[in-house]
């Protein structure tokens, strides 16, 4: 336990970002595990859905910018219908 009053007001902070987080990036995991078990085209209908949420979470700074970007790529990719 820290001893000074700021190191304590540290540790509360960190526990509301920390589950404040914690949704968005539930939402954003479940998403894409969603679009990896789904067939090509239902995986094309959801791609706007996929897009949206890690968008969402690269402006809130919970992803960085090219993380989202790997991310909406691996999901474009999984549209694509293997010949």
């Amino acid at each position: 336990m820290p001893n000074l009053k700021a190191s304590i007001k540290d540790l509360r902070k960190t526990a509301k970002r920390t589950e404040r987080r914690k949704g968005v990036v539930s939402k954003v995991r479940n998403i894409l595990k969603k679009i990896r078990t789904v067939t090509p085209e239902e995986a094309k209908k959801m791609l706007p859905d996929v897009y949206s949420t890690v968008d969402k979470a690269v402006q809130a700074g919970i992803l960085k910018k090219n993380t989202g970007d790997r991310y909406k790529g691996r999901a474009a990719k999984k549209t694509l219908v293997k010949k």
